[in-house]
């Protein structure tokens, strides 16, 4: 019969204490922004996977895949959009339930209700509070770092200031600017930089699928046409046919384009993501 110490017995114990204590906290993001701001504020500590994260690819033609349900499963934290943005989220957590794990839903902080416009990182008053809610919910999961987190979060709230300097600085030169887009994406965005957002109901259209009314089609094209719009912004990861026509018209009638994206590029920061999404209105503004 073999018999262990009680020195080699605690000494395995410890081990095993300091495995679990080790263990990354196992992060699910829908989106690859929410999942940058995760990795932010946990470090070392976490352990992050982003679904979404091509911009070169249709967020709205997702079809998820066995292993992403198998990570939702072990998730101790899932984040993502909410408001009828990515509806396939709410079923695969309904079939893979799972004790103890915790769901942040941006359109829930930010209460938002069905049919509102669903891209809300691009407003500036979102993403703080699904950090903040992010520390909260890993200091929950981890105690032992909440020391980690609370200033992991102190550090990306300051690394939001240059953003909203520079939303301050555009909305004080650009205020009450006409602009147009081909659907709401950077609606936020607009809004938070005070310009006059015009063909809202052709926006809603395309980001609906549903094919622009032929007195908003026309409306939209004597906006480009005459030279009523100053910007058209364009979601570049879509390639919709209504929205590819004013595209072609907009650079035909001499109207600065720009192209944002639902997934933030390779690489980047969310901060960094959104302060070169500012640098292009501002250039295109100045044309």
């Amino acid at each position: 019969m073999n018999f262990i110490s009680r020195a080699a017995l605690a000494a395995a114990l410890s081990i095993s204490l300091h495995a679990a204590a080790a263990a990354p906290v196992r992060i699910v993001a829908a989106e690859n922004f929410y999942g940058d701001v995760a990795r932010q504020i946990g470090g070392s500590h976490v352990q992050v996977t982003s679904i979404l994260n091509n911009p070169d690819q249709d967020p709205h033609l997702f079809e998820a895949s066995p292993s992403v349900g198998r990570a939702l499963t072990h998730a101790n934290i899932v984040v993502y959009n909410g408001s009828d943005y990515d509806p396939w989220m709410d079923k695969l957590l309904s079939a893979s339930k799972a004790s103890g794990r915790q769901a942040i839903v941006a359109g829930q902080l930010a209460h938002k209700q069905s049919g509102d416009n669903p891209h809300l990182w691009y407003d500036p008053s979102v993403m703080p509070l699904v950090a903040k809610q992010l520390a909260a919910s890993l200091e929950n999961n981890d105690p032992s770092h909440a020391a980690d987190y609370a200033k992991n979060l102190q550090n990306f709230l300051a690394a939001l200031d240059p953003v909203d300097a520079r939303i301050k600085a555009i909305k004080a030169k650009y205020a009450g600017t006409p602009v147009t887009a081909t659907e709401p994406v950077f609606g936020y965005m607009a809004q938070a930089l005070g310009f006059d957002m015009r063909n809202e109901r052709f926006q809603l259209s395309v980001m609906n699928d549903t094919e622009p009314s032929a007195s908003d089609t026309a409306a939209f094209e004597s906006d480009l046409k005459n030279h009523k719009v100053k910007l058209f912004i364009y979601n570049s990861q879509t390639s919709d046919g209504a929205a590819k026509r004013m595209l072609e018209l907009a650079k035909q009638s001499g109207i600065p384009v720009l192209g944002v994206t639902e997934t933030a590029p390779a690489g980047k920061s969310f901060q960094r993501w959104m302060l070169d999404e500012l640098a292009a209105v501002e250039k295109a503004l100045a044309h």
